[in-house]
């Protein structure tokens, strides 16, 4: 479950319903009643929040964000978007992570979920992170 004062529109989640869970981009909020519509491949759905559940970062789940990943010669990895970077110890260990954009640096950031990476780069860059590249 994901708390609803976490969600912002065009975030990435899961919906569940009726035990089928679909990936969508969040594009209504429903503050009264707590509700949350997603854009998934087949429609748009209105969830609870209780149905929603986060998107676990990883490299394919980045690699989908259209990142560009380097292996530094240390070992660590690198993904970068546009002017955005994010370090990580080691290919697939993000339980620690550096994330900066221009001035604007974030030590080990609480960042286990797409969600939560998505709101981290709006607030550094003003820009959400989407699937579309930067060209």
């Amino acid at each position: 479950m994901i708390k609803f004062n976490e969600i912002k529109i065009g975030d990435y989640v899961l919906g569940e319903y009726e035990g089928k869970k679909w990936e969508g981009e969040v594009v209504n909020l429903n503050g009264d009643e707590k509700q949350v519509c997603l854009a998934t491949d087949v429609q748009e759905f209105w969830f609870e929040t209780e149905d929603l559940y986060p998107l676990p970062i990883s490299d394919a789940a980045l690699l989908k964000l259209n990142f560009v990943k380097e292996v530094q010669p240390d070992g660590s990895v690198k993904y970068k978007k546009g002017s955005f970077r994010m370090l990580i110890p080691g290919p697939d260990d993000f339980s620690h992570m550096d994330i900066w954009y221009r001035d604007d640096k974030r030590i080990n950031p609480n960042i286990q979920y797409i969600h939560q990476l998505q709101n981290h780069y709006l607030q550094m860059t003003k820009i959400h992170l989407t699937g579309e590249p930067i060209s």
